[in-house]
């Protein structure tokens, strides 16, 4: 995340860009208000650690400009100041302030802070994001509607379940499921680009249709990496990413779009892989009849070690009966495309 720290002291500012940096944050710094403003004119920051006593505009005077100004999004402030009496600390919150900090400051405090800011910040554009991509997703493909629905449900079974176990007990993020829940429906965004011919054709693709069809997974990667590279602290975004491009990857490397084997296929794509060849091997289709539940166990089953990893498809065993459940709650009758 790129943070403008806005201090007319050199020795404050060198404290905050050595905590920032430790962070893995990017510091842009300005002397007084007046610089930071036109910073944030010209660039595209949102998270401002300020002083309160500064030269030509203090912090004060800054966040009720950023509070009045029309910006490109939320813009989160954080005061660092040694001004933190009750008086001072209203003063700031009633002009927009979101957080104060005591001068010297605790660095570890001070990124604790940050990524407070970079949750909220997530959540301003999160669920708008990927209502319009899903919607998106849609609008072209006749393989939505409840199926969205069930492969939430099942990634986030499957996601719990391995969350749970060693060696992803503590690597995974606490949120890994419930972020895994909100972002595998843009699994297949990338349908969207995809010419109609192909994508709605009412049968089964040739060689060569196929080929174009695969395109999908690049094409959702794509799209969504663009919107990491403007987002690059969303995490979810990074998943949904990883989801698009990554969800027909094999756990044995014969898959694609990248021949990924093992662990270098993302975590949450491996997931989504299990959950989507099992709605799409139960669910009917114009050209295939829906398959009963013990058949598509036993293709997964089948598949462990080569299409799925191991651990997925033993969670995907373990959870056969809540599997069922969803398939049965979330059942759309008889499909037609």
């Amino acid at each position: 995340m790129r943070i403008l720290a806005a201090d007319d002291d050199e020795i404050s500012l060198k404290l905050l860009k050595a905590a920032l940096g430790s962070g893995g944050h990017e510091v842009v710094t300005a002397r007084d208000g007046v610089e930071a403003l036109d910073i944030l004119r010209q660039s595209d920051i949102r998270v401002v650690i300020t002083d309160w006593v500064m030269p030509r505009m203090d912090g004060i005077e800054l966040c009720r400009r950023i509070r009045s100004e029309s910006m490109p999004g939320y813009v989160y402030v954080i005061f660092v100041t040694s001004r933190v009496s009750k008086d001072d600390t209203l003063a700031g919150l009633s002009v927009g302030a979101d957080e104060f900090i005591g001068k010297p400051f605790d660095p570890v405090e001070l990124l604790v802070r940050v990524k407070t800011a970079e949750r909220i910040l997530s959540l301003e554009s999160r669920h708008v994001t990927i209502f319009a991509l899903a919607k998106l997703a849609e609008s072209r493909d006749p393989e939505t509607g409840l199926h969205l629905e069930r492969m939430r449900e099942y990634s986030r079974l499957l996601a719990d379940h391995v969350a749970s176990q060693d060696p992803y007990r503590q690597s995974l993020s606490p949120g890994f499921a419930e972020i895994i829940y909100q972002t595998s429906p843009l699994h297949d965004v990338g349908k969207a680009g995809i010419p109609d011919n192909i994508l709605l054709k009412p049968g089964r693709l040739t060689a060569e249709e196929f080929d174009i069809m695969k395109t999908h997974t690049t094409i959702g990667g794509n799209t969504l990496g663009a919107a990491v590279q403007k987002f690059p602290g969303a995490e979810y975004l990074n998943m949904a990413r990883d989801i698009a491009i990554g969800h027909h990857e094999h756990y044995d490397g014969k898959g694609y779009p990248g021949g990924l084997k093992g662990d270098a296929i993302p975590m949450s794509a491996r997931v989504v892989a299990v959950a989507d060849v099992y709605d799409a091997l139960t669910t009917k289709r114009v050209y295939k009849e829906a398959m009963p539940h013990e058949e598509a166990r036993n293709i997964i089953f089948k598949d462990r070690g080569a299409h799925f990893d191991p651990l997925l498809a033993d969670a995907f065993m373990e959870s056969e009966r809540e599997f069922l459940s969803i398939k049965k709650n979330l059942s759309e009758g008889v499909k037609t495309a």
